[in-house]
């Protein structure tokens, strides 16, 4: 099954990011109980539509490394892999 986002929806693959404490220790993102919020887009829509019936090309591509707020994706599962969909307006910036 493939996942096509409509409108101005994103699918993210979401990347686990791992802390170092003062000390060394690595301290991956699985021992926190809150999602990431970044991620990589693996799917873009083609854009919100508008009033006037044009569609709001999204600022983001597809292999693009995304911040996006922390409450606004939903996550979904697919082949046993977690995808996160989120709105275009929800993305903060693009890591470059």
């Amino acid at each position: 099954m493939q996942l096509q986002p409509v409108g101005d929806h994103i699918i993210v693959k979401p990347l686990d990011v791992e802390k170092v404490t003062l000390s060394g220790i690595i301290i991956p993102e699985t021992v926190e109980a809150e999602r990431s919020e970044r991620g990589e887009v693996v799917a873009v829509g083609p854009g919100k539509l508008q009033k006037c019936g044009l569609r709001q090309t999204p600022e983001v591509a597809v292999g693009d490394k995304i911040i996006f707020k922390k409450y606004a994706p939903d996550e979904v599962e697919v082949g046993g892999a977690k995808f996160l969909i989120i709105r275009s307006e929800d993305v903060m910036a693009i890591i470059k």
